[in-house]
């Protein structure tokens, strides 16, 4: 069997267009690594061979979604993005950064890094923070996402990062669209053209996604995205490597007018006036989140018929099957001008910033799509007495030890992962037998699996009820979720959570989503269970009409 690497050959100065890290075939465990064999073959058809290409980490990543493991430590990462911040303003001015953050991790684990990885050294204009993902929160009351938004300044604050520094705070959902032309909206109107952009964020914040949809928008140059491919977005955390960018367009006064038009032509129609494929979209989009947008585009290059489609399965190769070869047509792979890029302002993609303590860094790419919520989140209540135990999958616990009466529990998790309740005398018995087995589902791989798997550690934690229909805190089992605590005005708990060694349990005062148990069903039954219950979604630039 030949092998798949050949350190002879020197790196290529391409790079991948899925992570932006230097295309090479000397070193397979290294960012950018091509089977020395596939490498050879693009290399061979000229520079259009290569470029274009992706490595093998970004196609499994695309078409398994696998990743290979890279040896890449955190402090490469940082290493990466501040030698990037610190370059000399191209355009007389420093950069503006966008920060994006889950807002479902709050308090971000990262955001307090932001200063330090700044620095005194760093010609930053400002920092304008992105809070993503709202589309995956049931609303638990009229007003929740105006209460989102002071959560997120007050992090934002926490870390240091107020007055002029700060932009501003803008709420989306990369995935669903919903915010992202408020956003362009608002970068076009402050920012203008005035200097490059970067994103930043830690691993999984969705910024990759951010990157791929503004790419589509009104913030990229026209001719932009026929050219550029779209970073691999993928959950497995740190999958940017290298920096991406497109160009960002000028917004004349022509073009903000027209934009403008287009907008305000949208907002008239109601979900009735789509077309099948359009309501057919937008359908899929609801399933995924509570809140969706559309992204359009006001200004389309029409392609011309001489103009080559490209097509990336083309460079595709896999462990167990015969690389493709790319035909010949690739040469004519569409490049911009120096007219059009020599006074371009940039928007960058960098490499997430790895959470140290996070419990994502200990599960396999499997493992970490059942753990990362993908679809609107259906909140599951319980209604525990002292002597109860809830598990989160096998990646969390929370045992009810001491209080007078009962209280409700919230879990707010990816809906793939199973809750199961049982008593004190038992629970350490479930753990045993059920962990690694399907019954708690995460981590998977049976007993070989547990033996490297660290053992949960407990904190005690005290609460005192505010009433029965406001929750006092969230319980956040690192990134796997958080359970909402609903007691009894001046009720004192005593509780016991477990998260697995090494990973961050915090006590999230005041809760993020604090009505949450009252989005909920009858009571089932027999059980300690609520029927739940799943909010309608809201589609932002839709006339109301149809469209709740």
């Amino acid at each position: 069997v030949p092998s798949l690497s050949d350190p002879s050959v020197p790196p290529s100065g391409v790079s991948c267009s899925g992570c932006g890290a230097e295309l090479q075939c000397g070193h397979d465990g290294a960012p950018g690594f091509v089977p020395a064999e596939r490498y050879r073959s693009l290399a061979s058809e000229g520079p259009a061979g290569l470029r274009g290409a992706v490595c093998q980490r970004c196609w499994a990543l695309a078409h398994h979604g696998s990743a290979l493991r890279l040896r890449l430590p955190p402090e490469q990462h940082r290493r990466v993005v501040s030698a990037a911040l610190r370059r000399p303003p191209r355009h007389g001015r420093g950069p503006l950064l966008l920060y994006v953050l889950d807002v479902m991790e709050l308090p971000d684990p990262v955001l307090p890094q932001l200063p330090a990885l700044l620095g005194p050294d760093v010609p930053a204009a400002g920092v304008l923070v992105v809070g993503n993902k709202v589309d995956l929160l049931p609303a638990d009351c009229r007003g929740h996402l105006g209460r989102l938004r002071r959560r997120v300044a007050a992090a934002c604050a926490r870390a240091g990062l107020r007055g002029p520094a700060l932009v501003d705070i803008r709420l989306v959902s990369a995935k669903t669209g919903y915010g992202v032309e408020g956003l362009v909206s608002r970068l076009q109107r402050s920012w203008k053209c005035a200097g490059d952009v970067y994103l930043l964020g830690a691993t999984n914040s969705g910024k990759s996604t951010l990157f791929n949809t503004l790419l589509l928008s009104d913030y990229c140059k026209s001719r932009a995205p026929d050219i550029i491919d779209r970073a691999t977005v993928s959950p497995w955390p740190g999958t940017t490597l290298n920096l991406l960018k497109f160009p960002i367009i000028n917004p004349t006064c022509d073009r903000i007018f027209r934009r403008q038009e287009r907008l305000k032509e949208e907002a008239t129609k109601t979900e009735d006036q789509l077309s099948s494929e359009e309501k057919k979209y937008l359908n899929q989009l609801k399933k995924q989140g509570y809140l969706v947008g559309e992204v359009g585009r006001t200004f389309q290059q029409q392609k011309s018929s001489a103009e080559i489609d490209f097509d990336p399965d083309t460079l595709s190769y896999s462990m167990d099957e015969d690389p493709i070869d790319a035909p010949k047509k690739l040469e004519e792979r569409e490049e911009f001008t120096h007219n059009e890029v020599k006074d371009a302002r940039w928007c960058f993609d960098t490499p997430g910033i790895v959470k140290e303590d996070c419990v994502l860094n200990l599960l396999t790419e499997k493992e970490v799509k059942l753990v990362l919520p993908s679809h609107a989140i259906v909140p599951r209540t319980f209604i525990l007495k002292p002597g109860m135990v809830l598990f989160l999958a096998a990646l969390g616990r929370i045992d009810y030890l001491e209080g007078e009466k009962p209280a409700w529990f919230s879990v707010l998790a990816s809906n793939l992962l199973p809750v199961h309740v049982t008593t004190l005398s038992n629970a350490d018995t479930l753990y045993e037998k059920h962990a690694g087995q399907e019954f708690l589902k995460v981590p998977m791989g049976g007993e070989e699996r547990m033996k490297e798997f660290p053992p949960l550690v407990p904190q005690d934690i005290t609460l005192k009820g505010i009433g029965t229909t406001e929750a006092v805190a969230d319980i956040k089992l690192s990134s796997a979720g958080w359970v909402a605590v609903t007691a009894h005005e001046e009720e004192e708990l005593l509780l016991r959570a477990y998260t697995p060694r090494g990973t961050a349990l915090v006590v999230r005062e005041p809760p993020l989503l604090p009505y949450i148990s009252t989005i909920r069903g009858a009571r089932i039954p027999g059980t300690p269970a609520y029927r739940t219950k799943k909010p309608p979604s809201f589609v932002e630039n839709l006339r109301t009409t149809g469209s709740r």
